[in-house]
């Protein structure tokens, strides 16, 4: 992770001071880097050492922080990772041309490892996560949203990248057809459990532990899994009041609507759904080479279903 560090640093080079002011102020947040963290696992696990896992490692975080910079300008956010989003901190405009600019540099680099299979997964990927980023737009304030719908929407925009980024490390390795699949695979399901619980934490985390505001998801208008699971089993008058908030967005009564969340029993149906995610990711990574590695991916996805930030 420290290459990959040091390759971030030296690919945001630039002579346009804002570019790398803007640039800087969202890498150096930190994160959880789980998506370069995800390739040099797999990559590891298999045994290939090629340098190449560091650029393309980078290059998922870069795509990843330009989907985070023009998310937050789309939602409005004002907080991420504990402080001020680009957007807040620099202005919209600075922020969608700054989230360009990492797309590009991006896809710069992908040339640099001259894999034509590299080039399709992470162009894929990348559109995708686009049409995501659309869908779910179409589907904000819609409070007649269900859960294949909302599954889809999570699997373009989060699962996709953190199933190219499984699957890069294989192509990397000239693996065969059965572990790229394998590998997919995990990323996959990895990347929804991952989203689901994010989902969770937004209505029962602590907002100084995850960074954000509790309800932002809500006040925003976006479908949670959380929310989808207390419709269906509240009662009439505790449904107005989400389908209200909802389609409204009137968050007077936020510490009710969580209550119903709660009492509803929505968040332990929204983490069931990401343990038989998880479970999906245990039972792909088992397909691999027994090391510390492989180890790891299997820790990973069982400890996901902890996380509280």
């Amino acid at each position: 992770m420290q290459q990959v560090d040091r390759v971030i640093s030296e690919r945001l080079t630039t002579e346009v001071p804002l570019v790398r002011e803007v640039a800087q102020y969202i890498i150096s947040a930190g994160g959880k880097r789980l998506r370069p963290a995800l390739l040099l696992l797999i990559s590891g696990a298999l045994g290939n050492h090629h340098p190449d896992r560091f650029t393309l490692a980078a290059v998922v975080e870069f795509i990843h922080t330009a989907t985070l910079l023009h998310d937050d300008v789309v939602d409005e956010s004002t907080m991420r990772r504990g402080r001020p989003t680009a957007n807040e901190a620099f202005g919209n405009a600075p922020s969608v041309l700054v989230g360009d600019f990492l797309y590009s540099r991006a896809f710069q680099m992908m040339v640099d490892v001259n894999n034509m299979r590299v080039m399709q997964v992470l162009s894929d990927a990348t559109n995708v996560i686009a049409e995501g980023e659309v869908l779910q737009l179409m589907n904000m304030r819609d409070a007649s949203l269900d859960e294949a719908a909302y599954l889809r929407v999570i699997r373009s925009k989060t699962a996709k990248l953190f199933e190219a980024s499984a699957r890069l490390a294989p192509i990397i390795a000239n693996s065969s057809s059965a572990i790229e699949t394998a590998c997919a695979t995990y990323g996959q399901a990895l990347g929804t459990a991952f989203q689901i619980i994010d989902d969770v934490l937004d209505y029962e985390g602590s907002a100084d532990l995850l960074g954000k505001n509790l309800g932002d998801d809500l006040r925003e208008g976006k479908v949670t899994l959380p929310i989808i699971c207390a419709l269906k089993t509240a009662n009439e008058r505790e449904k107005a009041i989400l389908r209200n908030a909802i389609e409204e967005g009137d968050l007077s009564h936020l510490g009710e609507i969580l209550a119903i969340i709660r009492a509803t029993g929505a968040l332990e149906s929204a983490r069931q759904t990401a343990a038989a995610e998880a479970q999906r990711a245990i039972a792909a990574a088992q397909q691999l080479p027994t090391n510390r590695y492989s180890s790891a991916l299997l820790e990973l996805a069982a400890g996901l279903l902890e996380r509280r930030t």
